[in-house]
């Protein structure tokens, strides 16, 4: 489906960018504690990180020093000048899409781009638009939380084939509501998506964990997703609907991912397991887990493509009522603890914004398995025995 070769992400660097960054260094500071070993005046040093937090807000300005009372105006001059250990809080408002975040942070200092509110920050198109993604980011150990990315207001140049493109490793692209991208751009093989985990430039075990993404991809079109994976990663408890292609599709070097605990409807297919056209690898996909997951409502269920394995598992999912059909395995795989059966939604249609959460006569209540069940809805409310573990995306 996508390789960045095919989509047209933009190149251009600013000339300061080596500057800035050797400028951002020099804030990235060590304090070093020391411990004596016994009988010994030898001393071990442990570097320890002082984070630092920047501001983004609609008023602020790029001469700013991006201080809370001193905020920057873009969230891509704040990248500009992140270290590993940042916190980039981004205030209520309208930004510019179209930008490129590449600092990695560390395992014990990540890189944190947060709205302060969640989903109050909202990016879209620029005026003249240079690029196929609303946000590209290629660092590592990076956190984006919490951002609406809304492709409705499209003006001219490049229109966005992709939401949010993650071409790092271990990521979390967590909370944001993904929406209205490529809906009117021509049905072509190089597709797009609402949220990417793409395996190209190498990156690997990131998660995608309760975002909203809707409305993704022209009518009929295979080639757009809802949440494309490329690379070992755990997807749990996001909302997907109203999707051209599959809500869930993985494929290139995806194996040993988690799908578990989401919701999926009205799209061109729920769940597609498979991989193929490899970068790095040579596949199968293989290990991986769907579990816990409402696939209602699509043209088709779930489904294996292209090279799989043997140890694929298939565990306690409702699927129902996929025109097409429900299950589309290989001869001899086996789904189990499958419940087929009308989910009982608060509030469902196939327009507007339905309310996905579970009545109180839902089958899909108490009947998740403990150890494929994410630790939180989408809401971030707890699952736990005491609350018994439900399907999909939201806990009764």
């Amino acid at each position: 489906m996508v390789s960045p070769d095919n989509l047209a992400v933009a190149r251009s660097a600013c000339p300061l960018a080596a500057l800035l960054c050797s400028a951002a260094s020099l804030l990235f500071l060590f304090a070093l504690a020391g411990c004596s070993r016994e009988g010994s005046s030898e001393q071990l040093v442990v570097p320890e990180v002082v984070r630092t937090n920047l501001y983004v807000a609609p008023g602020g300005s790029d001469a700013n020093p991006g201080t809370e009372a001193e905020p920057f105006r873009t969230i891509s001059r704040a990248a500009q000048v992140v270290t590993p250990g940042t916190t980039v809080y981004v205030a209520p408002g309208q930004y510019t899409g179209g930008f490129r975040t590449e600092v990695s942070g560390s395992p014990e200092a990540r890189i944190i781009f947060q709205s302060s509110e969640r989903r109050g920050a909202r990016i879209v198109p620029p005026l003249d638009s240079r690029t196929t993604s609303a946000w590209d980011n290629r660092g590592s150990h990076v956190d984006i939380i919490g951002f609406e990315i809304d492709g409705t207001q499209y003006q001219s140049g490049n229109k966005w084939l992709n939401g949010i493109y993650n071409a790092g490793s271990h990521n979390t692209i967590r909370h944001n509501h993904v929406h209205h991208v490529g809906v009117d751009v021509p049905c072509e093989g190089a597709g797009g998506a609402g949220i990417i985990v793409d395996s190209y430039h190498k990156g690997t075990q990131s998660q995608v964990i309760g975002n909203n993404v809707h409305d993704i991809g022209p009518a009929e079109c295979s080639f757009h997703h809802g949440i494309y994976v490329g690379t070992e990663a755990r997807v749990r408890s996001n909302l997907i609907y109203r999707i051209a292609g599959a809500g869930i599709q993985l494929w290139h070097d995806a194996n040993r991912v988690e799908v578990t605990g989401n919701t999926i409807s009205t799209s061109g297919a729920g769940i597609v397991v498979g991989s193929g056209d490899y970068h790095h690898t040579s596949g199968p996909n293989d290990y991986t887990v769907v579990a816990n997951n409402i696939v209602y409502d699509n043209k088709q269920g779930i489904l294996e493509l292209g090279q799989t394995g043997e140890h694929n598992s298939y565990r306690n999912n409702l699927v129902f009522q996929n025109t097409i059909a429900d299950w589309r395995l290989p001869e001899g795989r086996k789904h189990v603890g499958t419940i087929a059966a009308e989910p009982a939604f608060v509030e469902y249609s196939r327009t507007g914004t339905p309310d996905f959460r579970l009545s109180p006569r839902s089958p899909a209540i108490g009947k998740g398995l403990p150890g494929d069940t994410p630790e939180q809805d989408y809401e971030g409310k707890l699952r736990s025995k005491a609350t018994g573990y439900d399907i999909g995306a939201f806990q009764h």
